[in-house]
């Protein structure tokens, strides 16, 4: 699987979680780790993906925050925080699937990064946030197999980095009979204890 392709799937991924928020959920509370905000709600984590989501045509082109943000700050929920979250989803996806020149250089603003490695980034955040916020709200979710292989071979080489950057909490010894995917989220800490941060990207 490509990273581009690898993107794809955990976007998409995340966005069944969304779609399956009840809306009264969203005034519940979201961990700490997963915000900057104080206190954050349900809401705050979806509004940080719609911004996410906002910028992902923007980091294609490498344009970067640097550049200057008209997004920060702006209530891209609105009344219907799912639809809003939904469109912004479609245009992200409609960028990707247009293309993306490899020379690309994606401008994070914890680095910079060329596009295939970059297009890992902006999955891994998306993937695991995706069984976190289910997790958390009780939503039935797995990772599908082909994103358990995809991030296998994209991200989990460079999961001790990760680790050491903050990204992802201690490793957890798997059970004998795990799966992969059950496996896979061992080895970046997250099954089967409590919802842990992951590092937006």
């Amino acid at each position: 699987m490509e990273t581009d392709e690898l993107f794809l799937a955990s976007d998409a991924a995340l966005r069944s979680v969304v779609d399956r928020i009840d809306p009264a959920d969203l005034d519940r509370p979201a961990p700490q780790a997963w915000s900057h905000t104080p206190d954050p709600t349900v809401r705050d984590i979806l509004a940080a993906h719609a911004y996410d989501e906002a910028w992902v045509p923007g980091v294609l082109e490498g344009r970067s925050v640097a550049d200057g943000d008209d997004l920060r700050g702006t209530d891209l929920l609105g009344d219907d925080p799912v639809a809003a979250y939904d469109a912004l989803n479609d245009t992200a996806t409609a960028a990707v699937r247009r293309g993306v020149d490899p020379g690309t250089v994606f401008r994070f603003q914890y680095g910079d990064y060329p596009a295939a490695e970059g297009f890992a980034h902006l999955a891994t955040y998306r993937a695991f946030q995706a069984w976190l916020i289910a997790h958390h709200l009780g939503i039935p979710f797995h990772l599908s197999p082909e994103l358990v292989a995809g991030l296998t071979e994209h991200v989990l080489p460079q999961a001790d980095q990760w680790r050491e950057w903050g990204v992802f909490p201690p490793a957890i010894e798997p059970p004998a009979d795990a799966d992969d995917e059950t496996r896979l989220l061992c080895a970046v800490g997250y099954w089967p204890g409590p919802p842990q941060p992951v590092g937006s990207a």
